[in-house]
């Protein structure tokens, strides 16, 4: 079994020394701002970054575009509906105009006939009336 040591303060205050010095040594380490190799990851950024708005700008250019072509598309389907509905609309309106027609000359019809046999039936009145009377004037 092994035993847990506990670190007494000298070793715990080594130890935070050689972190920071390591971490010194680090940025110590580090590449110049004018060295060719930050130089050349640098230009790769920015190279990849205008590549990167190039491309969203082609995006937004394609996406107006489609954009534009549906709008198109949208108003000739609107347009050949409206057509469409207008042609129903006379249809249905001469359709209406035709039945109409039907229905005056049905009552003409009817209101003929009627006079017709109204006639008849005078005429019949006025014979027999004429009969009883024995044929006086």
């Amino acid at each position: 079994m092994a035993l847990y040591r506990e670190k007494d303060i000298f070793e715990r205050r080594g130890a935070a020394n050689e972190a920071k010095r390591a971490l010194l040594d680090r940025f110590k380490a580090r590449p110049a701002e004018d060295d060719p190799q930050v130089l050349a990851r640098r230009a790769e950024r920015q190279a990849i970054i205008e590549a990167r708005e190039k491309r969203a700008i082609e995006k937004e250019k394609q996406r107006k575009e489609q954009e534009a072509l549906e709008a198109a598309e949208r108003a000739l389907r609107e347009a050949a509906e409206a057509e469409q509905r207008r042609i129903e609309e006379e249809r249905l309106a001469a359709e209406a105009k035709i039945r109409e027609q039907q229905e005056i000359e049905r009552i003409a019809l009817e209101l003929s006939e009627e006079a017709e046999r109204k006639a008849k039936r005078d005429a019949r009145y006025a014979a027999r009336k004429q009969r009883k009377r024995g044929g006086r004037s």
